[in-house]
């Protein structure tokens, strides 16, 4: 029986996804991508993962806030928390945070973020 908990690592950039797939993977985590929001939501309902990495700005600015609210908006996925990570707020002028209407995540990280904060931060979230 598999017991390593599950990263869904979404991200446009196969650089950022490549990287923190292997840093994750050598922390112990079982890690799956996808590259979108449409595949993020098709890969957490088949994967079920323990924890969603997402992106913000991935085919538009605000995907991965549409993604988050999507997500929450379900009973099959609304319990599995979700760390966002973008470089929005080096693009516009305002600093996002959580809030549970217009950002419902558990979590919000600033890119460029260390692999190795990364990954800190997943075993913190996991750990709960």
């Amino acid at each position: 029986m598999n017991t390593k908990k599950k990263v869904l690592l979404v991200d446009d950039d196969a650089d950022f996804v490549d990287i923190n797939r292997a840093v994750l993977e050598k922390g112990g985590y079982e890690v799956v991508a996808a590259v979108n929001g449409e595949e993020c939501l098709e890969k957490t309902r088949s994967e079920m993962p323990d924890l969603i990495v997402l992106d913000v700005m991935m085919a538009t600015w605000t995907e991965g806030f549409n993604v988050s609210r999507d997500l929450r908006n379900s009973e099959q996925t609304k319990h599995i928390p979700i760390l966002m990570v973008t470089s929005v707020n080096d693009t516009v002028p305002y600093k996002f945070e959580t809030d549970e209407t217009w950002l419902p995540v558990d979590a919000f990280v600033e890119k460029p973020i260390e692999p190795q904060n990364l990954l800190d931060q997943v075993n913190k979230m996991l750990s709960t």
